[in-house]
């Protein structure tokens, strides 16, 4: 496989890497899809094909659908590479990846970055305690290794995947102490507006409301717009605290899920040095890119939640537009055919996005969520660098992310800064008195993924 080359490699493996799969195949071109699972199915999907029927009956519906592209994808001829942690992409189209402790290589004639989304950091007080973690990484545990916890849950923070895990451990017969969210009176007069676009979407807005219906049923307490979170202990989790309508709380607890969105995982296109901006309303950067996800005249492509998150059926059709822009470049038979199928694409496109600025307006973080106002707040975990470390640097002339590596060693860590880039970058701006678009980002440069010699070499 080392140094073969397709008409397409496809990064990630999710519903837009599938899908970008599934339809460049079908315009007869060659594919490659480096995925760091050994299944299909990204995280949205993990382990679908793989689920026991008691564990499908648990994570639900729009969880099971996902067998559906896995087997269209399994079906499409395309190459699948399982295993393969992608370390670096060039402009010149060639994708470095680990697979089994040594590098490769593949080059793809067009590339498609899927990458998908990540859990935007939620940097208060004890969020690195043993026992506190995040809602997604804790539905990871689920659907790849049926995990569940021992100790009764509490979930804290906003989006609709803190409901999604509540409902979910409810019908695993897990026991929650409460659901802690933190969306204000402020939130749903911001989301009003939105509210007819998302009404077309109505069958999305009644999955929400189902939800809340369960934890009704279930008698689980909810706190609605809790501020000034903080998980309390010493070794471990043993509190969350935080304001409901002004009243202080406390709730005894060893388990902690922490959310409050997703944000897209841009790592690969900043190290390609595209141009990325500041979204105010997913409060995230976004890469800049042409209508069928390009970036600039590269003929590379970034479909799904990693060029801004826009949800999962959303994500497949952008996958399957990339596809489509690819088939043209390389001159395939069919223009009209293509025409008449980006016709309906857009159209199916435009209805899964109807609901998507309601959802942004609602579930917005508040400001001392992201941005903490405790200095002593870890915000770097990797190098254990405060919230008021990085103040002291904006203080003496600190200017940005890639300068604040030059005072300390934030964001040079293994994760070079996916944890607290958006952090950082909120922070210096806050401190500075500007927008975030100013202070800009991390400089990000590959290897992507920690690679050592030994592998290089191999």
């Amino acid at each position: 496989m080392n140094g073969a080359v397709f008409d397409v490699v496809v990064v990630g493996a999710g519903p837009a890497g599938l899908s970008a799969a599934i339809e460049a195949r079908q315009w007869g071109l060659s594919v490659a899809v480096l995925d760091e699972q050994p299944a299909a199915g990204g995280q949205i999907y993990r382990n679908v094909d793989g689920a026991s029927p008691t564990l499908r009956a648990v994570l639900g519906d729009d969880y099971v659908a996902g067998a559906a592209l896995t087997r269209a994808f399994a079906a499409s001829g395309a190459r699948h590479i399982a295993g393969a942690s992608v370390w670096n992409v060039g402009r010149d189209r060639k994708v470095s990846y680990l697979q089994d402790g040594a590098s490769q290589a593949v080059e793809g004639r067009s590339i498609v970055l899927a990458s998908g989304a990540m859990e935007r950091p939620f940097p208060v007080p004890g969020w690195t305690l043993p026992g506190v973690m995040g809602a997604g990484a804790a539905q990871i545990l689920i659907k790849s290794a049926a995990a569940l916890p021992r100790q009764p849950a509490v979930l804290a923070g906003c989006g609709p995947l803190l409901y999604l895990l509540a409902v979910q451990y409810l019908r695993a017969g897990i026991e929650l102490k409460a659901v802690v969210h933190t969306t204000q009176r402020a939130d749903y007069l911001r989301a009003v507006p939105h509210l007819p676009a998302a009404l077309r979407g109505w069958r999305d807005l009644r999955k929400g409301m189902d939800m809340f219906r369960q934890l009704r049923r279930h008698r689980v307490p909810v706190y609605a717009g809790a501020q000034a979170l903080a998980i309390q202990g010493e070794a471990c989790a043993e509190a969350l605290c935080f304001t409901h309508r002004g009243v202080e709380r406390r709730i005894d607890t060893s388990l902690v899920l922490l959310h409050q969105g997703v944000v897209p995982n841009t790592q690969i296109s900043w190290a390609l040095r595209a141009r990325h901006n500041w979204s105010d309303a997913q409060l995230c950067w976004i890469p800049e890119t042409d209508q069928y996800g390009e970036i600039e005249d590269t003929r590379i492509y970034i479909a799904g939640d990693s060029r801004g998150i826009v949800g999962a059926r959303a994500s497949a059709v952008q996958g399957r537009l990339a596809a489509l822009s690819i088939a043209s470049r390389l001159q395939r038979p069919g223009v009209g055919e293509r025409r008449v199928r980006e016709s309906s694409l857009r159209a199916e496109l435009q209805r899964h996005l109807r609901i998507r600025p309601f959802l942004d307006a609602l579930y917005r973080p508040g400001d001392s969520h992201r941005m903490p106002a405790d200095d002593a707040v870890i915000v770097c975990r990797c190098e254990e660098v405060t919230a008021g470390t990085i103040r002291k640097y904006v203080e003496v002339g600190c200017h940005g992310p890639n300068q604040a590596k030059a005072f300390g060693r934030c964001g040079m860590g293994p994760c070079q800064g996916r944890l607290c880039g958006l952090t950082v970058t909120e922070l210096i701006a806050q401190g500075r008195g500007v927008a975030p678009q100013e202070v800009g980002y991390y400089r990000i440069r590959p290897p992507i993924k920690p690679v050592t010699l030994g592998e290089l070499a191999g």
